[in-house]
């Protein structure tokens, strides 16, 4: 999968996806990544990117032409990919669309908004509007992280277990928890492990679980 990410603050990603997980994606071929800076398409000598808003109001909002431009040059890239813009007013994140994207073949592009929004025609080129929760953050780096990091880990070869992804939290969007898990000691300051994990009674152990 190759997912593209548009952003004005690239040195955010440089970490996250160099690590754990998203790193071994990558060693596998499982994900290529790819950031774009929203910057090299500004306008002008001083590669402007945002104004006022029509009609007043309190801050700046991003022109139309440097993300119609950035996303026009992604998909040059990646004809087939979906392009994912995180809104509050989007569809609320799940697990299902995780899966969705995960099992398509088709790459993700990621812009990532800033400052007081964004010029609303860029919509008209977008695939699916996503929103990770009822807050409001800086930016779209974050957002972008996280559909990243939960789509990633789905592609096969990335996790150890392989049936870790079926037996998660919030399978199918319902709102079932994964169980709690132990580890050695059998019992620290004072508190122990339940005796039928140690029982070794596989079908009391899984119905313990469920």
């Amino acid at each position: 999968m190759k997912i593209q990410i548009i952003c004005l603050f690239p040195d955010m990603f440089k970490e996250i996806i160099g690590t754990s997980m998203l790193k071994k994606a990558q060693d596998v071929g499982a994900v290529e990544f790819s950031i774009i800076n929203l910057r090299d398409y500004g306008i002008g000598s001083r590669k402007t990117l945002d104004d006022t808003p029509y009609g007043g109001g309190d801050g700046m909002v991003l022109r139309p032409e440097p993300m119609f431009e950035a996303i026009e040059y992604a998909k040059k890239q990646d004809p087939r990919a979906i392009v994912i813009l995180p809104t509050p007013r989007g569809e609320v994140y799940k697990q299902s669309i995780a899966k969705e994207f995960a099992a398509t073949n088709n790459g993700l592009i990621i812009f990532c908004p800033r400052y007081e929004g964004y010029d609303e025609r860029i919509t008209t080129i977008v695939d699916r509007q996503i929103c990770i929760g009822n807050y409001v953050l800086t930016g779209g780096e974050i957002p972008a992280m996280i559909i990243f990091d939960s789509v990633v880990r789905l592609l096969p070869g990335v996790l150890g277990g392989e049936h870790s992804i079926n037996f998660e939290s919030f399978q199918d969007d319902d709102l079932s928890i994964e169980h709690p898990q132990y580890t050695r000691p059998a019992e620290y300051r004072g508190l122990s492990v339940p005796e039928i994990l140690l029982s070794g009674n596989h079908q009391q152990i899984s119905k313990f679980r469920e």
